[in-house]
């Protein structure tokens, strides 16, 4: 009998790699069923403030008593621990487990740029390089149990999206939209991709929604205003809520703390506190309508 015949070539490897995904898919499984809700904030096009919007979010849920993670797995582009003012790599715990950056008690943090030496170094990766480290990052991340996993994924419907809906398929992806038409445009793909995806929509957030004057409390309304409220109800999709321009954010964003955990009130740091109270409420809604469905 050959030596090929007798199965010592050809696909040797590529029982390995199966054996190897199969391993992680498993891995994947045990770390997602300790996370209550899986919320994927993404958005049509850059410059939204989406990662704003994740970080206030997530901090104000942390904020309310909730275990939180956030997962930055905008490859190319992380923003999320400059905004939480987090610095240095990630550690390694039992060998392989990657801890997540603490914030604060409640709050912990996983970005591609804590795994750079360099924080300033590009990375020039493809897809398949993407694919693999996004399931890295769930699968060898000691989580542990969270009531919230923040998921910021890149703008666009290319693929970090593609691979956290294929990874996550229970997520909740909230889509964030600026008033002006030029960002409905994109946005209308996005909800194209998610309902292509058979992804399950929690809702729309308008962001940069008027500008208030910090003198007369008047709302400007800079880029527009109601756009991402018309367009939530043209797709029958909830309206989760609109966050106006603040300059508080600016500031906020500068020190490295979310606005919502500012001591100054603004209006940015309120609408971002009902926001969090509004996902919350729509998150918990979504699980007892599925618990019905499957009952």
């Amino acid at each position: 009998m050959s030596e090929c015949s007798s199965g010592s070539c050809g696909g040797g490897g590529a029982d390995k790699t199966s054996a190897k995904m199969k391993i992680q898919d498993e891995m994947i499984r045990s770390t997602l069923e300790k996370i209550k809700c899986k919320l994927f904030i993404m958005s049509g096009k850059g410059g939204v403030g989406k990662s704003s919007v994740s970080v206030n979010v997530a901090a104000a849920l942390a904020e309310k008593g909730f275990k939180v993670g956030i997962l930055d797995v905008d490859i190319h582009g992380p923003s999320v621990p400059t905004l939480l003012g987090l610095s240095g790599q990630l550690e390694v715990d039992r060998g392989s487990l990657v801890v997540p950056k603490e914030y604060n008690e409640n709050l912990h943090v996983v970005s591609m740029e804590s795994l750079l030496k360099d924080p300033d170094q590009a990375v020039l990766w493809r897809g398949p390089m993407k694919t693999s480290a996004i399931r890295q990052f769930i699968s060898d991340v000691q989580w542990g149990e969270l009531d919230f996993l923040v998921i910021d994924s890149p703008p666009g419907t290319g693929d970090e999206p593609m691979t956290v809906l294929k990874t996550i398929p229970e997520s909740l992806c909230v889509v964030v939209t600026t008033p002006q038409e030029v960002s409905l445009t994109d946005v209308r793909k996005s909800v194209n991709f998610l309902q292509y995806a058979h992804a399950n929509i929690l809702g729309v957030v308008e962001n940069m929604s008027g500008l208030v004057c910090p003198h007369c409390h008047q709302s400007i309304d800079l880029f527009k205003k109601g756009g991402g409220e018309e367009l939530a109800k043209k797709y029958g999709l909830n309206f989760l809520g609109r966050i106006p321009l603040d300059p508080a954010t600016v500031v906020a964003g500068d020190l490295g703390t979310p606005v919502v955990l500012l001591k100054e009130d603004s209006f940015a740091k309120q609408a971002f506190l009902d926001l969090a109270e509004t996902i919350a409420e729509a998150a918990q809604q979504c699980f007892e309508a599925a618990s019905t469905t499957h009952a």
